[in-house]
């Protein structure tokens, strides 16, 4: 609408006007507060997806480690064996 058509417009419809705006205004903004609220879910589940993804391979070298720490045991266990034979 332009600014001519504006000042031809009563009180009255200009009010209407400025209400359905408002009403628009105050949708917009509940839409946006629950998408809002969406992105940051998904950014907490994205950030403790990659937390559990580094748990994990914290636990991964961990077992690496002591499957490391065995073989080693078992090693020596047998030499030590053969070796009293």
């Amino acid at each position: 609408m332009t600014e001519k058509e504006l000042l031809k417009l009563k009180k009255s419809e200009l009010l209407e006007i400025m209400l359905a705006q408002s009403k628009e205004i105050d949708s917009l903004r509940e839409q946006l507060a629950k998408t809002q609220s969406m992105l940051d879910d998904r950014k907490i589940a994205i950030d403790e997806s990659g937390s559990i993804a580094e748990a994990s391979l914290r636990l991964t070298k961990i077992f690496e480690e002591a499957q490391k720490a065995a073989d080693l045991y078992l090693d020596n266990v047998k030499k030590n064996t053969g070796s009293e034979e």
